[in-house]
């Protein structure tokens, strides 16, 4: 059963602008494994603006936006070999998610040159 849906778009230059002229705000919205990855591109701010939007529209399908204590850093999307994305949430997002029932979750990401979009799918 679905539980929800979130889409989110962003300017890939907006999200750059924000990273470069703000010491620690890469750390404070993206995980480790995040940064390593799109670091690891590239077009590395496309890939940061591709999983903010995820992480947006993930809080959009789960209903909650910032009202319920979730922070960016604890939605992670990662890929697996194949390159499909996936998230895997920790903390408040975890627990959210545990009280929901929420089981899985299915995230589609894409990005131009200068946007990127991104849906997410929770379901129980």
């Amino acid at each position: 059963m679905i539980f929800g849906v979130g889409v989110d778009i962003i300017e890939v230059a907006r999200v750059e602008d924000k990273l470069t002229r703000t010491p620690g705000l890469k750390e404070k919205i993206y995980t480790p494994v995040e940064i390593a990855y799109c670091e690891s591109k590239k077009f590395p701010f496309q890939h940061y603006a591709a999983r903010f939007a995820a992480k947006e529209a993930f809080m959009k399908a789960l209903g909650t936006g910032w009202a319920r204590g979730v922070r960016f850093s604890e939605i992670e999307v990662r890929n697996l070999e194949s390159g499909q994305p996936v998230v895997e949430v920790y903390g408040r997002a975890r627990e959210l998610c545990q009280t929901e029932g929420i089981t899985r979750f299915y995230v589609s990401l894409s990005h131009l040159q200068t946007k990127a979009v991104a849906m997410v799918v929770l379901e129980k």
